[in-house]
């Protein structure tokens, strides 16, 4: 296996790590907002802060790792991207900086109950997913153009009309939801709250169907997108399939109510493969057609430098999740809230 496929491996990994953990705080903060306004906030909210307080400063540390190895391993990409992300990379740093205030606030300024808080943090649930999705969506070409000198243009009028580049915000937003609402099944069960329980349950049935329609939708709009993504996928297809099964049986179990540990696990494997699936028929183009994992791939020495860092750093993160996970997360007194964090 080359330094280049090795990197790129690493670097989704890490994307993937991301997709999940920052999927449950995304979902979280909109379902806070959402039973606010619903009435019913007072089922829900202790669940979702007790997960939250010890979750939410590290979720960003996966997007850190990737976004620097992307750029140590494939130094073209600052080139190519970096017109093209101005634009939603912004608006993405301003939604987290307004997530982290709120957490600031809510945490030592007692604006628990602020509805105007509540709603951005909310809100910023939904858009940094469709902000960061854009990403993907650039990726698969069409939308950067390169002039003969080599100056990028970003073609803005091409994306926001495209049929493609909607589908992939509309399921990263379905996703983030479904996500979310899965784990929260499984910790509120966990916690023995059965009135949160049935509240976010309902939320990961209701959200299930327009997770599947979104991604159906997306995998078509890659064949009149780009075609040759699409045939690539379709050598895949069997990861595709055993996503969905897994699907199937997240669903059943949280439908039957029983053994929600293993549904999330299912639900970890249904966008595991999916995800993997979808970056393995993405090789070896970074960006299409421009960009390939083997166009000015960064030096030997470095590579292996860059690889010997990230995979110490995921030894050191992997315990670290683990110790955070025993104390918090899955310790019994702390989910059923027998004590503070």
């Amino acid at each position: 296996m080359s330094y280049e496929v090795i990197g790129i491996s690493v670097l989704w990994l890490f994307l993937f790590g991301y997709l999940i953990v920052a999927s449950i705080d995304f979902g979280a903060g909109f379902f806070s907002y959402f039973s606010t306004i619903t009435g019913k906030r007072h089922l829900i909210n202790k669940v979702i802060e007790r997960y939250l307080s010890p979750v939410w400063e590290v979720t960003n540390v996966f997007l850190v790792f990737f976004f620097v190895g992307f750029v140590g391993f494939f130094p073209d990409t600052a080139y190519y991207y970096g017109t093209a992300l101005l634009l939603p990379g912004s608006v993405a740093i301003i939604l987290l900086a307004i997530r982290g205030s709120y957490y600031a606030f809510s945490n030592y300024g007692g604006k628990k109950d602020s509805r105007f808080y509540l709603f951005l943090y909310g809100a910023s649930g939904l858009l940094i997913p469709a902000s960061l999705s854009t990403v993907l969506t650039i990726s698969e070409g069409g939308y950067i153009d390169v002039n003969d000198k080599g100056q990028v243009t970003f073609l803005y009028s091409k994306l926001f009309s495209s049929t493609y580049s909607w589908s992939v915000v509309l399921l990263a937003l379905v996703s983030v939801l479904y996500i979310s609402a899965m784990f929260l099944c499984y910790y509120a069960n966990r916690a023995n709250d059965r009135n949160a329980f049935e509240v976010v349950r309902k939320y990961a049935i209701a959200w299930s169907g327009p997770t599947i329609l979104s991604s159906l939708l997306v995998f078509f709009a890659i064949r009149g997108h780009n075609m040759e993504h699409f045939q690539r996928m379709v050598d895949y297809a069997f990861m595709f399939v055993l996503s969905f099964v897994c699907f199937l049986i997240a669903i059943y179990l949280v439908w039957r109510r029983k053994r929600l540990g293993m549904a999330f696990i299912c639900v970890l494997l249904q966008f595991g493969f999916a995800f993997f699936g979808y970056g393995a028929g993405h090789l070896p183009y970074i960006l299409y057609p421009y960009l390939t994992i083997y166009d000015n791939f960064t030096s030997e020495p470095m590579a292996i430098a860059l690889i010997s860092v990230f995979v110490l750093g995921l030894l050191l993160l992997i315990p670290s999740l683990y110790l955070l996970m025993r104390l918090f997360l899955f310790n019994i007194d702390y989910v059923q809230g027998k004590r503070n964090k």
